[in-house]
């Protein structure tokens, strides 16, 4: 049971780490060729993060389910698709591996490993935004993989690279990141301060989707089918 456990574990793992560390050094790198147009760097660490879910997707999805996310973990566990003890490991191994990732990336640019970020992420609006951003994420997921579970990775990628500019948030839309990112004092990052609100943001839009797509994705009776 351990080993048949250990692979799935270490690719959550594996998987957070590598998807936080081109969080962090795309911003990095981003911010440091943009000349000081934030524009240019957002778009940077966007379009990085966006491509970057889509390989890390397909290539952990077949190991784990590649949630990478413990909104996404938790969702699955309440429609029982994740037995809890798995959702359990499974969460803190997506925060083991943030927070690795961090470091990872922080040892790449040349900055100190060990940071606390004072970028202040404040007000209902940005809150809000997380919500929404993690609502959609869900929907995305949902959706595809009922419909198109091949191309799932595709559409993550694609959703997260929209939200990244139609949210005021950025979409961090993920518990785990949102922690992670509090550990680094560069463009991605977040002040520990506001990252109770965007989780608890997070963790109510992840709801919200889940009782929504519940009621949307049911399969009905063929009585209950319209017909025109």
């Amino acid at each position: 049971m351990l080993r048949s456990s250990a692979r799935p574990l270490f690719a959550e793992f594996l998987g957070t780490a590598l998807l936080l560390a081109i969080v962090i050094g795309s911003g990095i790198m981003g911010r440091a060729l943009a000349g000081g147009n934030i524009a240019i760097a957002l778009l940077g660490n966007t379009l990085a993060t966006g491509a970057g879910l889509v390989v890390l997707i397909t290539v952990f999805g077949p190991i784990s389910g590649a949630h990478f996310n413990p909104a996404v973990t938790l969702v699955f566990a309440a429609r029982r698709d994740v037995p809890a003890g798995r959702a359990v490991a499974y969460i803190a191994a997506q925060i083991a591996g943030a927070v690795s990732g961090v470091w990872i990336a922080h040892a790449m640019f040349g900055e100190p490993l060990i940071q606390v970020s004072a970028r202040l992420r404040d007000g209902p609006g940005l809150a809000f935004s997380e919500g929404v951003a993690t609502f959609g994420l869900i929907a995305t997921i949902l959706g595809s993989s009922r419909f198109r579970p091949d191309f799932t990775p595709m559409a993550v990628g694609l959703y997260i690279t929209s939200a990244y500019w139609f949210t005021a948030s950025t979409s961090f839309a993920n518990p785990a990141v949102t922690l992670a990112r509090s550990l680094s004092d560069t463009f991605a990052g977040i002040a520990p301060s506001s990252v109770p609100a965007f989780v608890a943001a997070q963790l109510i839009g992840a709801a919200a989707a889940v009782i929504v797509f519940n009621w949307l994705l049911r399969t009905q009776p063929a009585a209950e089918v319209f017909r025109p």
